[in-house]
């Protein structure tokens, strides 16, 4: 089928005066980019309460590596099995949030860290994580490391 010249001149003109009609998606806010993360690490931190593996397993990007035991579990499959012991038993063994989320510029790459608690609340260390953007509204854990808490000065 062959497109007459103005037709093809009215598609064109369309296109590049609004870009969302070429496929180009609206970039999305540092705020708004920094808000589905902390939502992210929150639902992530959630499936420990909930006692849900495989919810968990679920935010793992498939090459994520977790500084986990003597060294670091490199993969979704690793870090999937190591875990498990965590999702074990009524209680959760420890509880995390997010206290700070920063995002790169290009929206692809996030930051969160926080601390870590036992059963009973206390502070008992910290963790970092790095989240990848995989998509609208899908962020994926690439890189996990904790850390003990720090003792207080006297």
């Amino acid at each position: 089928m062959r497109v007459r010249r103005p037709v093809r001149s009215a598609i064109l003109c369309s296109a590049l005066a609004f870009p969302a009609l070429a496929g180009d998606p609206p970039k999305a806010s540092a705020a708004a980019l920094r808000d589905e993360v902390l939502a992210t690490e929150r639902a992530f931190a959630k499936t420990m309460a909930d006692r849900d593996h495989s919810a968990f397993v679920s935010f793992l990007a498939s090459e994520t590596v977790f500084f986990s035991g003597e060294k670091p579990l490199r993969g979704a499959v690793a870090v999937a099995a190591w875990w498990k012991k965590y999702y074990v038993g009524k209680e959760a063994p420890f509880s995390w949030e997010p206290a700070l989320v920063e995002v790169l510029d290009s929206g692809t790459l996030a930051l969160s860290t926080g601390p870590v608690r036992d059963p009973a609340g206390k502070e008992t260390g910290t963790f970092t994580s790095i989240w990848r953007r995989e998509g609208p509204g899908t962020w994926r854990i690439v890189f996990d490391k904790g850390n003990p808490v720090c003792p207080k000065e006297p």
